[in-house]
């Protein structure tokens, strides 16, 4: 088939997407420890392959994969879940789709690409499931509450102390106690739900959650001794957790980031600048000098 230059550029670009994917899901197939999950995988992988060679009959060329995506999604599913990488993939799928249809009529083969292109999304959607991703409820508990209460606990005793050691051991006190609390009330309450959560793993997810986000709240106070500084860090570093965790949920749950990631942050901040005047009067009305 003759291809108009323009055209031509169009279907070589999709031919080393579906090669590039087609390496893509054989890794991923390597990674995963079920057995239906890695011959649904293979079964895409095979799908990508035809789609390859289908577009390699219209532009008689063989291209090469692109290394670099292949690597980046390898890396993306092996360090943040097997779903997590699988979900942004499907993002690409369709994109893919969609740009087939805009070919639909010029050339024969790209009506059954979309197809497939369809059915690969309903064959992922059915086999996730990773454990973590069971928990997510308690995930977001955790952090959800360290945020709140921890931004929190460290704006008023910013203005309260007002010397970053003693901001840092008490901020650490005070978070380590609230995570072996947030902990043990996840278990008693995941306990008495007797659902499909285990209630040890949920009150680790929760608890662990809790005292990860916590460290990295502190973090500054620990680094450097203006306590303003210090402040503006860990009010920025709260925002940055709840971007990248917000980002990941959307992409795993298939959920919208803009409305989760705005109600977090301006709780999160609003409870931050409460305390922060609370500090500032405490410290004015009793007349604390340290």
């Amino acid at each position: 088939m003759e291809l108009r230059e323009k055209l031509r550029a169009k279907v070589e670009i999709f031919q080393e997407n579906e090669i590039t994917e087609y390496h893509i899901y054989r890794l991923l197939a390597k990674t995963v420890k079920s057995s239906e999950n890695r011959e649904i995988l293979l079964e895409i992988a095979v799908d990508e392959k035809r789609h390859y060679n289908d577009w390699k009959d219209i532009t008689g060329r063989d291209i090469k994969p692109n290394k670099i995506k292949v690597w980046f999604f390898y890396w993306i599913s092996r360090i943040f879940g097997i779903t997590f990488g699988i979900k942004l993939m499907e993002r690409g799928e369709e994109s893919a789709q969609d740009n087939y249809s805009r070919l639909s009529g010029q050339i024969d083969a790209v009506d059954a690409m979309i197809k497939d292109e369809n059915d690969h999304e309903d064959q992922l959607i059915e086999m996730l499931d990773e454990e973590h991703l069971r928990y997510v409820g308690s995930i977001v508990l955790g952090l959800n509450d360290a945020l709140v209460e921890l931004t929190g606990a460290l704006a008023g005793l910013t203005l309260a102390l007002q010397k970053t050691q003693l901001i840092a051991l008490s901020g650490l006190i005070t978070g380590i106690a609230a995570a072996l609390s947030m902990g043990a009330s996840e278990y008693l309450s995941t306990k008495e739900e007797q659902n499909s959560k285990h209630p040890v793993r949920a009150s680790l997810y929760t608890g662990g959650t809790y005292m990860l986000t916590v460290f990295i709240l502190i973090l500054p106070y620990l680094l450097f001794s203006n306590y303003y500084f210090c402040l503006m860090l860990t009010l920025l570093f709260g925002v940055l957790v709840i971007g990248i965790f917000n980002y990941y949920v959307s992409v795993v749950k298939d959920e919208g980031f803009k409305h989760r990631f705005f109600e977090m942050t301006v709780l999160s901040l609003s409870v931050a600048a409460l305390s922060f005047g609370i500090g500032y009067f405490i410290r004015i009305f009793m007349g604390i000098e340290l």
